[in-house]
């Protein structure tokens, strides 16, 4: 074999008792924990919020590296779908309502800017909706709730549950569409005596709203459009996994990244001599 290869013999046996090297050695390790996360993910995160992921558990590997590492070994993220878009339905905000966003999604502060929307999951039993708000500052689902209608009180119920997390009384935006829920008088009440400020996209600009629209649709390329759900029930314990063991711990540590990073930023420099 090593005449038909053109290898000489003592080549060969120099190469198969050769160690690994450190670079061998840390590709491994890393692989491993490539895999991990992959396995965590159920095999949606592709190789840049891979990146994100390994950085904020304190590694470097470059972007390229893990491209690279899973490319090698079959592991790909869940690909994303282009759709096209569904025409709104007019509707008249309330007096005095306006878009108080105007799509400036950045948030400095923790309980400032809040984004809320509505989803429909199919079940082989109907139709689930989904109602989520988000904080725009960490990017957490900070309420939700989940029902076969979609009325006032589901959207209500999820903003009774992020009110239930503030830990300060100031005023807070929340941006919504037009949808005739947020319309309502009873949400419109709810949020006045909650000190909240209702905020509402433009007619037909779904791009207003783009923060929750954005997370419903990595919520549905990463577990709804990849699973067949029987009852309404299975549904429900599915999203609540996403949630809160899959999407919310994330957003966490890269928000104790973030502080991490900021605090060391932060302090004084000490001058000695």
């Amino acid at each position: 074999m090593c005449r038909c290869l053109r290898v000489s013999p003592s080549g060969y046996y120099d190469w198969s008792g050769r160690q690994p090297s450190e670079r061998q050695v840390d590709n491994d390790r890393l692989l491993e924990r490539i895999r991990e996360l992959h396995e965590d993910s159920r095999g949606v995160l592709g190789a840049p919020r891979m990146h994100e992921d390994l950085v904020e558990l304190g590694e470097t590997a470059s972007l390229n590296r893990v491209a690279r590492l899973m490319a090698c070994n079959g592991l790909q993220g869940w690909p994303r779908k282009k759709r096209r878009g569904q025409r709104a339905r007019p509707g008249l905000p309330p007096a005095g309502v306006r878009n108080l966003l105007e799509r400036d999604f950045n948030a400095l502060e923790p309980e400032t800017k809040w984004v809320t929307d509505i989803t429909e999951i199919p079940t082989a039993e109907g139709k689930l909706y989904l109602c989520v708000v988000l904080d725009l500052f960490s990017k957490l689902v900070i309420g939700w709730s989940m029902h076969h209608r979609q009325d006032r009180q589901m959207v209500i119920r999820a903003v009774e549950t992020a009110i239930g997390q503030r830990q300060g009384g100031w005023s807070v935006i929340l941006h919504s569409d037009r949808g005739s829920q947020f319309r309502s008088s009873d949400y419109q009440r709810y949020l006045t005596r909650n000190t909240l400020l209702c905020s509402m996209s433009a007619v037909g600009h779904c791009g207003d709203n783009a923060a929750c629209e954005g997370f419903f649709g990595m919520l549905k390329r990463e577990r709804v459009n990849r699973t067949r759900y029987a009852t309404l029930d299975i549904a429900r314990a599915d999203l609540f996994d996403y949630i809160e063991r899959f999407h919310n711990p994330r957003m966490r540590r890269r928000v104790a990244k973030r502080d991490q990073k900021f605090s060391a930023l932060s302090k004084p420099s000490v001058i000695t001599g």
